[in-house]
C-alpha cells in the first residue's frame, strides 16, 4: 500500500502542467479566472520552474513559464508589470512568493524607548500595567519593543505624551545603529522628518554636541519639531533645505545620515499604492536624486574628524537601482570614501553583481533586510568612511565646499 502511494506521488510530481494557450490568455483578459484558480496556477508554474528539466512542457521555454507567472502574479497581488518584473529579479521564484505574501501582512507595531527620559525595563512595566501585551523586538536592539495588543491607543498613552517612547518601525533603528553617533559630535540627518532617527541620534549622543535635523519638506517638519520637543531633545537644530545644497550651507560634520527619498518598495505593506504607481520614469528621477544627495552627504563630512568621518546611506527600498547602484556610483565619483562594516550582525549582504552589472567587491559590506526574512520593512543600509577631504581630479586636488578642510596653497614669491 505504501509503495502504491509512493508511486502515485511520483506520478503526480511528474505530471506535465500545461500552460494556457494564447487564445486562453486573451480570453482571460475579458473574463479573468477567480483568485483561487490563479493561485493554483502560480503554484503549478513554480513547481515546474523548480524542476524544469523533468516537468517542462516540450514546446515551452523557461521564458514562457516566467511570462505567465508574471501575468498571474500581477493579477493575484495587484502589481503593475514593470514593478513585478523588477522585484522578481531579486529572488528565486519560491522566495519571491514569500516576499509578495509578506507584503500583504501588516508589520508588527514597534516602539523605541527614549533613553533620555526612561529605561526600556521601566517603560515596559508601565505599559504592561496598562494592559499592553509586548515583548523586546530582538537581541539586536536594547531599546525596541514590539506591541502585540493594547487596550489603549499606543499613540495616546501618558507615557507617549510624556515622550518616553517613539512609535517607530524596527527597520529605521538600523541606520542610526550603523551611524553610531558619539557624544559631543556634530551630526547631520539630511532627511529627518518625522524625527525617529534624529531623536534616536540625540539619545545616543545624550543631548550633547549638535544634531542638525534637515528636511526639504516644510510641512513634514511640523511633526519633526513636535517629536523633538516631546522627547526632550535639546541638542537639535531644525532647518529646511534641499539636501543637495548642504555642503554649501553647512559642513564639517563628524557624521551624516542620509535616509534617502525612495520608491518605498520595502514598505508596500504600509502603502499598497506603490504596487501600481511606480514606473520607469519614477525610478529614473529617484535614482538621479539619490546620487546627487549621496555626493552632498559625503562632501558635508570632515574626514579629519577625531571621532567620526562616517556617512550612512539607507533606503526603505529593495531595488538594486536605488541601493547598490547608487552606492557604487558614489564610490566611483568619490575615491576619498570606502565602505566599512555596518556593525549590524544580521541582514543579507548587498549584491556585488546583478544581472550583468558588476559592483565594487566591498558592496558585500552593505546590508539588505526583507519583510519575509526579518519580519520588518524592506531596508538597505550602507556605511562609508571618508579617508580624505581632497579629491584628485586629473593632477589637481580639489576640496569640496563644506568638508571642513582647507587646501594649502603655496604663496607666490614676488
Amino acid at each position: 500500500m505504501e509503495l502504491q502511494d509512493q508511486e502515485q506521488a511520483v506520478t503526480s510530481e511528474r505530471e506535465v502542467f500545461e500552460l494556457p494557450s494564447e487564445a486562453q490568455v486573451e480570453a482571460e483578459k475579458e473574463a479573468p479566472l477567480d483568485l483561487t484558480q490563479v493561485q493554483m496556477r502560480i503554484q503549478e508554474i513554480i513547481r515546474v520552474l523548480n524542476n524544469f528539466s523533468d516537468l517542462r512542457g516540450p514546446s515551452h521555454s523557461r521564458n514562457d513559464y516566467m511570462d505567465q507567472l508574471k501575468r498571474d502574479m500581477c493579477f493575484y497581488y495587484g502589481y503593475n508589470e514593470f514593478l513585478m518584473e523588477k522585484l522578481l529579479q531579486l529572488f528565486t521564484v519560491s522566495e519571491a512568493v514569500e516576499f509578495f505574501e509578506a507584503n500583504e501582512v501588516a508589520r508588527p507595531v514597534t516602539i523605541r524607548t527614549n533613553t533620555l527620559k526612561t529605561r526600556r525595563r521601566d517603560l515596559a512595566q508601565a505599559l504592561i500595567n496598562r494592559g499592553v501585551n509586548l515583548d523586546p523586538i530582538g537581541k539586536w536592539t536594547k531599546v525596541g519593543l514590539t506591541i502585540f495588543d493594547s487596550p489603549v491607543p499606543v499613540g495616546a498613552t501618558p507615557e507617549y505624551m510624556a515622550g518616553h517612547y517613539m512609535i517607530q518601525a524596527a527597520s529605521s533603528f538600523l541606520p542610526v545603529m550603523a551611524l553610531g553617533p558619539q557624544e559631543n559630535e556634530k551630526v547631520l540627518d539630511m532627511s529627518a522628518a518625522p524625527g525617529g532617527k534624529t531623536t534616536y541620534c540625540s539619545a545616543l549622543m545624550k543631548n550633547t554636541g549638535m544634531m542638525v535635523a534637515n528636511d526639504a519638506n516644510k510641512e513634514r517638519e511640523k511633526a519633526l519639531v513636535a517629536n523633538i520637543h516631546r522627547l526632550g531633545v535639546s541638542n537639535a537644530i531644525v532647518c529646511n533645505y534641499d539636501g543637495r545644497e548642504f555642503p554649501k550651507v553647512m559642513g564639517g560634520f563628524d557624521r551624516v545620515l542620509l535616509d534617502a527619498p525612495c520608491s518605498g518598495t520595502g514598505v508596500i505593506s504600509k502603502d499598497a499604492s506603490v504596487k501600481t504607481n511606480k514606473g520607469p520614469e519614477d525610478f529614473s528621477m529617484l535614482t538621479h536624486l539619490q546620487k546627487e544627495l549621496i555626493l552632498s552627504a559625503i562632501d558635508s563630512v570632515n574626514a579629519d574628524s577625531a571621532t567620526g568621518g562616517f556617512i550612512v546611506y539607507s533606503t526603505c527600498s529593495v531595488t538594486v537601482d536605488e541601493d547598490e547602484a547608487v552606492v557604487n556610483y558614489a564610490l566611483s565619483k568619490r575615491p576619498n570614501v570606502r565602505l566599512v562594516d555596518t556593525g549590524l550582525d544580521f541582514g543579507r549582504p548587498g549584491f556585488t553583481s546583478f544581472r550583468g552589472q558588476a559592483f565594487h567587491h566591498s558592496l558585500a559590506l552593505t546590508r539588505r533586510f526583507y519583510p519575509h526574512a526579518h519580519n520588518m520593512d524592506g531596508f538597505f543600509v550602507a556605511k562609508f568612511k571618508k579617508t580624505s577631504n581632497k579629491i584628485v581630479v586629473g593632477d589637481k586636488q580639489v576640496v569640496p565646499a563644506g568638508s571642513g578642510a582647507k587646501l594649502k596653497q603655496k604663496k607666490k614669491k614676488n
